[in-house]
């Protein structure tokens, strides 16, 4: 990822390329199965950049380290709905070229079962439920900002403080939608630009379960979800039903 910055009168957003190193990043329940890659180091970048600094990270919210909570650092979350979550990895997983290729039928049992990089949705889902009541977290989801990207985009610089006029909300909205991340997806992500932005459609699901999974997907959901707060906010009738 190269480096690059985009100032709107008081609201900067960074990346940075730092140096590389081999990383065990993904990680699955069963230790044959891990993959060494290469992965960005920010440490050293991420230390000399000036405050505000923002940083993106899979970890799980138990992994994510305490002094973040001691400094009441904000975080923001974004989840999508399981099924589409599902269909996304998949294809990820299958176009990236340091990952083995699977079948649907296999992969989607490896991630039912949590035998996936990152671990099972469903327990990244109810730890971060958890952290629902912290005012320094916030979670929204893929659906929500495909519904409404500019009242998404209001709300989450809210949440960091930031004032934008409907201008900058508009300038940072229409270099945000899916199409126009995709069409520089070369410049901001490289070689892995085409595997990471592929549709970005909500409901692609529907074109690869089958109606017995669909039905185990659904039972997963209710068994772990349903009732809960962040169970509401995935609409998960809406998007999955």
């Amino acid at each position: 990822m190269r480096r690059s910055c985009t100032d709107t009168k008081g609201c900067c957003t960074r990346s940075f390329s730092p140096p590389r190193r081999t990383s065990r990043l993904w990680r699955t329940s069963r230790p044959e199965r891990r993959i060494s890659c290469w992965w960005h180091t920010p440490s050293v970048e991420v230390e000399a950049a000036p405050s505000r600094r923002f940083l993106g990270t899979h970890l799980h919210p138990d992994n994510i380290p305490a002094s973040f909570n001691e400094k009441k650092t904000k975080i923001l979350v974004i989840f999508r709905n399981p099924k589409d979550t599902l269909v996304s990895f998949y294809h990820f997983s299958n176009n990236n070229p340091v990952l083995p290729s699977e079948s649907w039928d296999s992969f989607y049992s490896n991630f039912m079962s949590g035998d996936v990089a990152w671990g099972s949705y469903f327990d990244h889902a109810l730890a971060w439920e958890k952290r629902m009541v912290d005012p320094n977290v916030m979670i929204v989801t893929y659906e929500e900002l495909k519904q409404d990207l500019s009242d998404g985009i209001r709300q989450i610089s809210s949440f960091f403080g930031y004032t934008l006029t409907e201008a900058q909300v508009l300038q940072i909205s229409d270099g945000s939608t899916f199409s126009a991340m995709k069409q520089s997806s070369a410049n901001s992500h490289e070689a892995l630009g085409d595997v990471i932005f592929r549709k970005g459609e909500v409901g692609d699901w529907k074109n690869h379960f089958t109606p017995e999974q669909s039905r185990e997907m659904d039972a997963a959901f209710n068994k772990q979800l349903a009732g809960t707060r962040l169970g509401a906010k995935l609409n998960y009738q809406r998007h999955c039903q």
